[in-house]
């Protein structure tokens, strides 16, 4: 349950001398579940059970926005709190996964889960949130720290794709999967950059190829995905926590050692009059919009990823110094906004409509969750240590290389949000988009022309 700072309860302090029933009721309102005041969700929470009962529960997006703040920033709180996994990135677990076996029991009312499915599925606001995330980081990020960044994170990507594809490989062989199904069915997916932009070309490639139809064959995969995915927040969480007892091997977000390198601008380049200016903010806003719309041209009209092509033209347009101050300080804003408020929200969508249980489960058979275990962590570990050689903090480099086996922008999200690093979000893209891009065309090639 999140408080005030000091300072704001100094100054609140000072105003309610002589009126205890107020000093109260402002008590009670500074306290806050996730973003939510207290006597506000206790509220809220006591309406949608009144709509629900009522069975008037409408798909506007004012009920869609209250269903989904509720769920996200009660589970929210409940993983921040549990034994154990709240020091490995517990919120995001709970946020993510909880969802859908709740779904699977039904014990979320069914107009609850239908109006979210709708909305999350109609509206892709999945996509606007990685837009503002992503662009809004970039635009505010160090033009220095973001050359330097991208260019060395693909040493400790590829290094650990390449080991963890073969030891990923060697592993499912062992426990008795077979080669083909473990590189195929395993490892490939688990590295394919989540499912619409990895799971689904690559399972339309293999059914090309004669493997099968592409409806069952996706099915096959998507077990390795989702525990693959559930795998890389524990391992994000973990990080976090050795980052936190071992301090040298972290820059606490910052990619690379040093004073200046932080990977957002530090708060003296940017005016802090601008900052919370509302009409900087809306411009900032509409630039994410504006390069996440040619990002879908440059889709439908060159067949390239739009994400990819989003992320590119937010570098193109930052090392161009085609971004004002006042633009940077809006993007800040957008950045922040977007992480505090809508996170927990995007993964709860995500959890609900996005990761049916019964696929999950089917991923913790022995020698699958053997297999999809091993590779993950290989993949982490040779992240870790592969980092240093680039002069890369290993905990972020980790994280980094973590989310190249994460389920697309949402597992970025997950996994990111587990760490407490998601200002790392472009560099995760990186690893998500190129590096799953990469993984697809490669094992597609080697289908062609070896074969089951």
């Amino acid at each position: 349950m999140a408080t005030r700072t000091t300072a704001q309860h100094s100054a609140a302090s000072a105003e309610l001398s002589g009126h205890p029933w107020r000093a109260r009721w402002w008590t009670l309102m500074d306290r806050d579940i996730g973003v939510i005041p207290l006597p506000i969700y206790i509220l809220l929470v006591g309406l949608l059970i009144g709509f629900t009962a009522l069975d008037v529960v409408k798909s506007d997006i004012t009920m869609v926005i209250a269903v989904m703040a509720v769920f996200a920033f009660t589970l929210g709180e409940i993983g921040k709190r549990a034994p154990i996994i709240r020091n490995i990135g517990g919120a995001a677990v709970v946020v993510t996964f909880v969802p859908s076996y709740l779904n699977y029991k039904g014990w979320i009312p069914a107009s609850n889960v239908e109006i979210v499915s709708d909305f999350f599925k109609s509206t892709n606001i999945l996509y606007l949130f990685i837009a503002g995330v992503i662009v809004g980081s970039i635009l505010s990020m160090d033009r220095t720290v973001l050359i330097k960044g991208f260019l060395k994170i693909f040493v400790p990507l590829a290094a650990g794709s390449l080991v963890a594809g073969l030891v990923g490989t060697a592993v499912g062989t062992i426990v008795g999967i077979g080669f083909t199904d473990t590189l195929y069915f395993i490892v490939a997916p688990i590295m394919a950059g989540g499912v619409g932009e990895g799971a689904v070309p690559l399972t339309l490639g293999y059914s090309q190829a004669g493997f099968g139809d592409q409806g069952e064959l996706l099915a096959k995969v998507m077990p390795a995905i989702l525990v693959g995915n559930l795998t890389a927040i524990i391992c994000s969480g973990l990080l976090n926590y050795l980052g936190k007892k071992r301090p040298h091997l972290t820059g606490s977000g910052r990619l690379q050692p040093g004073n200046d390198d932080d990977l957002l601008e530090s708060e003296d380049t940017l005016d802090h009059t601008q900052l919370f200016s509302v009409q900087n903010i809306a411009a900032a806003m509409i630039v994410a919009v504006t390069l996440y719309l040619a990002g879908q041209m440059a889709h439908e009209l060159l067949g390239l990823p739009g994400p990819v092509t989003m992320l590119f033209l937010a570098v193109l347009l930052k090392l161009a110094h085609g971004v004002t101050p006042r633009i940077q300080a809006g993007s800040r804003t957008v950045y922040t906004f977007f992480l505090t408020a809508l996170a927990f929200p995007m993964l709860f969508a995500f959890g609900l409509v996005l990761t049916p249980w019964e696929k999950l489960v089917e991923g913790f058979a022995p020698a699958n969750l053997i297999t999809i275990v091993a590779t993950v962590v290989v993949l982490v570990v040779t992240g870790f240590f592969t980092s240093r050689l680039v002069r890369i903090h290993p905990v972020e480099g980790a994280i980094i290389t973590s989310t190249h086996s994460g389920m697309g922008g949402a597992g970025d999200i997950a996994i990111l949000t587990a760490s407490d690093r998601m200002r790392l979000m472009p560099f995760a893209q990186i690893a998500t988009r190129i590096g799953g891009g990469i993984t697809v065309a490669g094992i597609l090639a080697l289908a062609a022309v070896w074969g089951m």
